[in-house]
């Protein structure tokens, strides 16, 4: 694909110094571009490589203070923004599936829309509803009474318990699992233990994004609830009940507790672990690898095990990576001290 500077640069409101008329006909990391591609720089441990770039063209923030006269700029006050807007027009991958393949399996009992997409060995199972231009792909189950709504993509693997209800618009990664048993087992007075049944379902509502092998357990009783815009990254556990507000975030590798429920427009990292039976307010930050063992009420940046203000975090931690130095310290005052009571019983004497 050739594009010209001059069109992207109208696409994302840029201002150009160089050449309008150049022609770039990829995308790459800055670190990586070539003769011909177009890249981006925004994050400031990226900077090294702007002397270094191959690349022909680059978009910047204005102020960005380094000149390369061989290289053609863009210059927008998001580069990073910017740059996904050149993805998605120009760049974005169409899928080349339409129909229903002949190796389909749609129950006589199911009601399917219009422009549906279903891949090599999809099941459509009895009670289940398909809405307009939805995409089901290779291999994908869907178990009895599951609904989807219009625009929905479903990519190959994924399978979808019954009764389960899926919203406008919503991604599902290869490999996930929506609507999975609930761990829910009870022990009897010999300390083994029997399985509760899980009844409830699943609701995914429209804008939700979900990655590959995710697991989000159905309701012992009632339902787990992923909200509208939820981002949700590869290998992420959510458990039975557990209530996801809109438009949060949630990294790879976090695990989410039955019954949990976390607020609209909050941020998970990675390998986050949050206990069962708690509520976590809107706009909460929880940075990676911090452990949420009580409720959070007051929106903040939380970090640490058991997790606590940023604030209180860092300066916790700063004390315990200079222990070393107190410990010396401490040793020193009490040489010290010896020394004065000594001096102190030798004049009493």
């Amino acid at each position: 694909m050739d594009i010209k500077i001059s069109q992207l640069a109208e696409l994302i409101n840029g201002e150009i110094e160089g050449n309008p008329n150049l022609t770039i006909t990829n995308l790459a990391k800055i670190d990586e571009a070539k003769q011909g591609d177009l890249t981006f720089l925004y994050l400031p441990s990226y900077e090294k490589y702007f002397k270094t770039t191959n690349a022909s063209a680059i978009i910047i923030k204005p102020d960005f203070p380094e000149v390369r006269e061989d290289i053609t700029v863009i210059k927008v006050k998001e580069p990073d923004k910017a740059f996904a807007k050149i993805i998605i027009k120009y760049f974005t991958y169409e899928l080349n599936i339409t129909g229903i393949d002949e190796t389909a399996y749609v129950d006589a009992d199911a009601v399917i829309g219009n422009n549906v997409t279903l891949g090599k060995n999809v099941v459509i199972s009895a009670g289940c509803k398909i809405g307009d231009n939805s995409k089901i792909l290779h291999n994908t189950v869907l178990l009895d009474n599951v609904e989807i709504e219009t625009d929905t993509l479903i990519y190959q693997n994924v399978s979808v318990r019954e009764n389960s209800k899926i919203g406008n618009r919503v991604i599902i990664h290869s490999g996930t699992v929506i609507g999975s048993d609930g761990f829910g087992f009870n022990p009897d007075e010999n300390g083994v233990y029997h399985k509760v049944p899980q009844i409830g379902n699943v609701i995914i509502e429209d804008d939700v994004e979900i990655g590959s092998n995710v697991s989000i357990d159905r309701g012992a009783i009632g339902s787990t609830i992923i909200k509208r815009g939820t981002k949700i990254d590869n290998l992420v556990q959510i458990a039975h009940n557990v209530a996801i507000g809109e438009d949060t975030v949630i990294a790879s590798q976090t695990g989410i507790s039955g019954s949990t429920k976390i607020g609209n427009h909050c941020i998970l990292a990675g390998q986050v672990g949050i206990v069962g039976h708690i509520d976590i307010t809107d706009n909460v930050i929880i940075l990676a690898q911090s452990g949420i063992s009580k409720s959070i009420t007051k929106p903040d940046k939380y970090f640490g095990y058991p997790a606590k203000d940023l604030r209180t975090a860092l300066r916790l931690e700063a004390h315990i990576r200079n222990l070393p130095n107190y410990t010396e310290k401490i040793k020193s005052l009490e040489k010290e001290m010896k020394s004065l009571k000594e001096i102190l019983n030798k004049k009493n004497n």
